[in-house]
């Protein structure tokens, strides 16, 4: 059992390797240009959020789990680590989705909670909605646990770095409200550690269940066990 559990590791390890790599890449070059005052439109030093804005965007990570949903999700099928069932699989993505959108829109803009606490309740909002992706695709589900946490730890550590030495970039917040403007750990924990291993991990998780699911709807091999179920 424990060479099976270790070969499944290896294996996430392996297909995950060169995406996390470029988003090291994408996370590194991002830095090197905020910091060297590179062109504004391609690496603005505002803090954005999950939807794009200008053009900076694309140098960045988030999107990345759009992409990387598709190539995950195809990747797993032609192994034979498809979901049991595709509709379930991008049933529960949709769900999830929709489940974001009513918190979003409906739940969270009644709270009356102060900030930074406001920030626990926009985490939760994220992070069930992804949990929940556990249920339609678990091989999925653990592949994009794994790249989004490759690709946010090294975010983590730049931002440590960055708020402590005021680098003047969108890792340390820079120009953002007085709210925003802690002391160093306080900040990190809830500006960076918490917001980046959860929300944007479970942003990962979501939107590539999403793309993942869809994409092999339409282009994946089904299981033997599915193929038999719509057949009969």
């Amino acid at each position: 059992m424990s060479e099976a559990r270790s070969s499944s590791q290896l294996s996430i390890a392996r297909l995950i390797f060169l995406p996390a790599l470029l988003s090291l890449a994408v996370t590194i070059l991002r830095l090197v240009g905020e910091r060297a005052h590179w062109s504004i439109h391609w690496f603005s030093t505002e803090t954005g959020g999950p939807v794009p804005s200008g053009m900076s965007w694309l140098i960045g990570i988030t999107w990345l789990a759009l992409p990387f949903g598709v190539y995950f999700a195809l990747k797993l099928a032609a192994a034979g680590h498809g979901p049991r069932r595709t509709a379930k699989a991008v049933g529960y993505a949709f769900t999830g989705l929709v489940i974001l959108l009513l918190v979003y829109y409906s739940f969270l803009p009644r709270l009356t909670v102060g900030f930074p606490q406001i920030l626990i309740f926009i985490w939760l909002a994220m992070a069930i909605p992804a949990a929940i992706q556990l249920l339609g695709w678990p091989e999925l589900f653990k592949t994009l646990l794994a790249y989004g946490l490759a690709s946010r730890i090294p975010v983590v550590i730049v931002m440590f770095f960055a708020m402590r030495g005021d680098w003047g970039t969108h890792y340390d917040f820079v120009g953002m409200p007085e709210q925003f403007q802690m002391p160093l750990w306080p900040r990190f924990f809830w500006l960076a550690f918490f917001p980046q291993l959860i929300f944007w991990v479970a942003f990962t998780i979501l939107m590539g269940s999403l793309t993942g699911s869809i994409a092999f709807a339409l282009f994946g091999k089904r299981s033997p066990a599915e193929e038999t179920v719509q057949v009969s």
